[in-house]
């Protein structure tokens, strides 16, 4: 639009020249009128030129001085016949009016009134030719309000565009980190899972081979109890797979409970239970990390122990769960932590929660996993 209004305005000064240029004689006059305006035509755009320069309060006010006076004296002048208007400079000057150069908008409809008594005009023809230049005037003034919403949306475009590439960027990182988070879930529950269940098979497998030649009819029956808890580990594969997609309710007490008798069964450790009567309504998420944190304590228990004895205990307060594995395995001379002991620990902290692990030497030596976990907006199970 700046560049539309820059060729307006040049072609109304060329058109002045033209009407200078043709009078019949050169004169002194006639050069003087040349320099008037080419300093009318170059001087203001020392400080408004599209797209280097937009200084338009002086714009304005030079463009009237000099633009303004020649038009008078062009009007005024006898050797110049053909007179010429002041639309077109209104329009420049409305197109790049700012509330520091408003006065002009009423100076451009007095300008005739300047040469009324000169040229005999009525009132009502110099008002009709202020009119005109009044007109023009507010064109430009639409016209640089055109400019300015054009200019707005491309740059609101650019910035929806710049919006839209961050939220895709955005978008595909929370994907990424979507993907790994559920790659590390998996990778977490496979580990707790399959890690306690293998034990089991390990340790079972290696009493049934032992009983082979002795005992054969005690190893057939260990190998049929070893067959079901493969089906059972299969069915807790697929039980993993489902408590991703739906997190359903259950009992917490019956899941230990469960998990218990098949720790006995397939390993022959002992292992006592202390559980609480009543039984806290708590979230997907809690009940997980216990069970993941007590299978990885039993597994450990008899991985790098090599326990005897466990003993079990979970109890509900006011504001938490509070959860104890001990076993008498043999103490634990450094703590490493592996990527079992590094899994628990990362779900209970997850969730605000804290785990211990505390190792020592003595009669009988005991080994503890302590874990708690806040309870957040529960109520007793059952209750609505």
């Amino acid at each position: 639009m700046d560049w539309g209004i820059f060729a307006l305005r040049l072609y109304h000064y060329i058109l002045l020249l033209s009407q200078a240029l043709a009078v019949s004689e050169f004169s002194i006059g006639t050069l003087l009128d040349v320099i008037w305006l080419s300093i009318a035509f170059v001087v203001p755009l020392l400080f408004w030129f599209p797209g280097r320069r937009r200084n338009k309060v002086w714009f304005c006010i030079l463009e009237l001085l000099l633009g303004g006076s020649y038009y008078v004296h062009s009007v005024i002048d006898p050797e110049l016949t053909s007179k010429a208007d002041y639309l077109l400079p209104s329009l420049t000057m409305g197109y790049s009016l700012t509330k520091q150069t408003l006065w002009i908008t009423p100076v451009v409809v007095f300008i005739p009134f300047s040469f009324q008594s000169y040229l005999r005009l009525s009132w009502e023809q110099a008002l009709s030719i202020g009119t005109d230049n009044l007109l023009f005037c507010f064109i430009g003034m639409w016209a640089s309000f055109v400019a300015k919403a054009y200019i707005q949306k491309n740059t609101l475009a650019a910035e929806v565009e710049r919006q839209n590439k961050l939220l895709t960027h955005y978008s595909a990182e929370v994907e990424k980190m979507t993907l790994l988070e559920e790659r590390n879930r998996m990778s977490r529950e496979l580990h707790d899972t399959l890690g306690h269940s293998f034990i089991s098979l390990i340790l079972s497998l290696d009493a049934s081979i032992a009983l082979m030649d002795s005992k054969p009819a005690e190893a057939k029956d260990r190998l049929i109890r070893l067959r079901t808890l493969a089906e059972n580990n299969l069915d807790e594969m697929r039980n993993i797979v489902h408590e991703m997609g739906e997190e359903e309710e259950s009992s917490l007490i019956k899941q230990v409970e469960s998990l218990a008798v098949r720790f006995r069964e397939h390993t022959g450790t002992p292992l006592t239970l202390s559980l609480p009567e009543t039984e806290r309504n708590i979230r997907f998420e809690v009940r997980q990390a216990v069970l993941r944190v007590i299978q990885e304590s039993l597994t450990n228990a008899l991985k790098h122990g090599k326990a005897s004895q466990l003993h079990l205990e979970l109890q509900f307060s006011e504001s938490d769960l509070q959860l104890s594995v001990r076993n008498n395995g043999n103490p634990i001379d450094k703590l490493n932590y592996g990527f079992g002991l590094t899994t628990m620990k990362q779900r209970v902290e997850r969730l605000s929660g804290r785990l211990q692990l505390l190792s020592g030497e003595g009669t009988p030596a005991m080994t503890e996993v302590r874990c708690e976990i806040p309870l957040k907006g529960v109520m007793p199970h059952g209750e609505n």
